[in-house]
């Protein structure tokens, strides 16, 4: 089994940055590939972007393309998310995710407890 710890979420003014951090233990592969979602409240969890393990395939929404950056260190066994320009809508519990491929993210059993993100205007 996997454990999925999140942290560095918190407050921060729009226009601003923070930085997510999601530390993986227990059972971990060179195979797998990590990701962020999140869930703003009365909303379903969305997918904001996924690394695979090598670093070398990235994918991200839309809606955070050219703002959001997910990066890897793989002897930490650790996935970062560098959010800048941060917006009001980008308010919500962000969630780590793992998968055995960037193709899979989102629908294995591995989720962190997630952390929030609160962006003011």
């Amino acid at each position: 089994q996997m454990q999925l710890v999140e942290s560095g979420g918190g407050l921060v003014q729009a226009g601003g940055s923070l930085r997510l951090s999601c530390a993986a233990s227990g059972r971990t592969s060179s195979n797998y590939a990590m990701g962020w979602f999140r869930q703003a409240p009365g909303k379903e969890r969305d997918f904001v972007a996924a690394i695979n393990w090598s670093g070398r395939s990235t994918n991200y929404a839309d809606s955070v393309k050219g703002r959001f950056t997910i990066s890897i260190d793989n002897p930490k066994n650790t996935v970062y998310l560098q959010m800048n320009s941060l917006k009001p809508e980008d308010t919500a519990v962000y969630y780590c995710t793992a998968a055995p491929s960037t193709a899979t993210i989102g629908r294995y059993d591995y989720w962190g407890q997630g952390t929030q993100v609160t962006v003011s205007s």
